[in-house]
């Protein structure tokens, strides 16, 4: 029979925040730390990564990632910007975002270290709440979905037309088995509202509830600067509970409200009320910063 631990997977969007008021050095890692995510992934047994979406990923890289994590350590991939945000990597790189076969195969031999070691949880492929529900833009997402159709894929929409045509939108990520990512954000006009329902890959994205930052901050992590509550995260770890209970789904759970640490203790906090057994050991100082996480660990060092 397969338990809780091995059905549901909880990290962070990212591990490596080594700058700037919202950094991790000195809270969640040492203020000094040798190499963060070989301490992550003592915490830890999966995590997003975000920065393949700003740049290709190097194999060497890939492998070296491989080699100092667990054997049951796992990551999600997202997808590089220019497959999904062509406005933003023209912005970035001064390129045109047309993308060839060999955009697609770069991509893939980046990341075929992982997938070869049966560590590749899901590739996420990231839309931006500009993205709606059109034709092209269906198009768009199926060509993708075909691109990549031999990874476990999940999709985050975030424009509210594709809840409303919710049905058309289950059939096209059905028809290439990809998930469909729940998201938690703040409530804005345009973006999408979801339920949490079973699906083969349960893909779960937390974004911080930070509604007056989201689209006007000064700098890009102003907006993921947010601390879930405990009554926040109930309904979600209850929902989780009953859909993996089930025996029928795999749920990747990921925090991405980054900012001082916010992520890794709202994934602790999560995982204790989805009811997985404490495993991890803290810093005294991560301790400290987040009471609410002490029941989730099993040790903190002084």
């Amino acid at each position: 029979m397969t338990t809780m631990s091995e059905t549901v997977r909880i990290g962070t969007s990212g591990w490596s925040y080594p700058r700037g008021q919202g950094r991790w050095n000195g809270i969640f890692y040492p203020a000094k730390p040798k190499n963060e995510l070989e301490l992550y992934s003592q915490v830890f047994n999966t995590v997003e990564v975000n920065s393949t979406f700003y740049r290709l990923l190097d194999p060497e890289t890939a492998r070296a990632w491989v080699t100092i994590t667990p054997n049951d350590f796992e990551f999600a991939i997202k997808l590089w910007q220019k497959f999904t945000h062509p406005g933003m990597f023209k912005k970035a790189t001064g390129a045109e975002p047309e993308v060839t076969q060999a955009d697609y195969d770069d991509f893939k031999r980046g990341i075929h270290p992982i997938a070869e070691e049966c560590k590749l949880a899901s590739l996420l492929i990231q839309f931006s709440e500009w993205f709606a529900c059109t034709p092209p833009n269906q198009d768009t997402l199926a060509g993708l979905l075909r691109q990549f159709k031999d990874y476990p894929t999940a999709v985050e929409l975030r424009h509210a037309s594709w809840g409303e045509h919710s049905e058309e939108t289950k059939a096209l990520l059905a028809a290439f088995d990809a998930g469909w990512a729940c998201i938690d954000m703040p409530q804005l006009k345009g973006t999408i509202t979801q339920e949490l329902e079973p699906q083969r890959l349960l893909y779960l994205r937390f974004h911080g509830r930070n509604r007056e930052k989201w689209r006007r901050h000064e700098t890009a992590e102003e907006r993921y600067d947010y601390l879930y509550s405990e009554e926040e995260l109930k309904p979600f770890a209850e929902k989780v509970r009953e859909i993996a209970a089930a025996g029928e789904s795999k749920v990747l759970i990921f925090f991405n409200n980054h900012v001082r640490g916010q992520a890794p203790a709202n994934a602790l906090m999560m995982a204790r009320q989805i009811g997985l057994p404490p495993t991890a050991t803290v810093r005294s100082e991560f301790a400290k910063a987040f009471p609410a996480i002490d029941d989730a660990v099993k040790t903190i060092a002084v």
